[in-house]
């Protein structure tokens, strides 16, 4: 902004008129905001059981690195900080406080690693153990709507899933 424009808007200001803005974008309403869209405009999230494996292995993966790369070097600094330490160095101190962090800090995201791995197992569990119940529960409403739905017959017909009427009976 030049600094004549700013000193019109200070006067304008002064004077009581209000000062406008101008955004360079505004919302349509199309339905999006900022990073956000509306539920309705895309559908419904889908997740499928390969997703789900895919990021548990992924944390899987990522916990045994941790475990195998990242723990290495604790044994090695914890030694060195005693040794610093014992000679005198305030530096031992200093190393041996890193290490701790570092031991917490690891600690921490492998159990956030350990949980994803197993939260996404169960999760895959749990919605297959749903798909598997959802399934009986249509079949079995399949059958009783053949029994009901009278389309199932011509028009005027009686419905042919209950059979014909026996005529000795009567």
């Amino acid at each position: 902004m030049a600094w004549d424009e700013w000193e019109q808007l200070k006067t304008r200001a002064a004077a009581g008129q209000q000062a406008h803005m101008q955004l360079n974008h505004v919302d349509g309403g199309g339905g999006t905001y900022g990073p956000y869209v509306l539920p309705g405009k895309t559908g419904d999230l889908k997740v499928g059981h390969q997703d789900l494996e895919k990021i548990g292995s992924a944390a899987h993966r990522l916990y045994n690195q941790l475990w195998d790369k990242a723990r290495v070097a604790t044994p090695t600094s914890d030694s060195a900080a005693g040794d610093l330490s014992q000679q005198g160095f305030a530096l031992g101190a200093g190393l041996q406080h890193v290490s701790t962090r570092w031991e917490e800090q690891l600690k921490s995201l492998m159990d956030a690693c350990a949980q994803i791995s197993n939260h996404m197992q169960t999760t895959k569990a749990v919605h297959a153990n749903d798909e598997h119940y959802i399934q009986r529960q249509m079949s079995s409403i399949d059958a009783l709507d053949a029994g009901f739905d009278e389309r199932v017959g011509a028009p005027g017909k009686k419905n042919s899933i209950y059979g014909e009427k026996d005529e000795k009976k009567e």
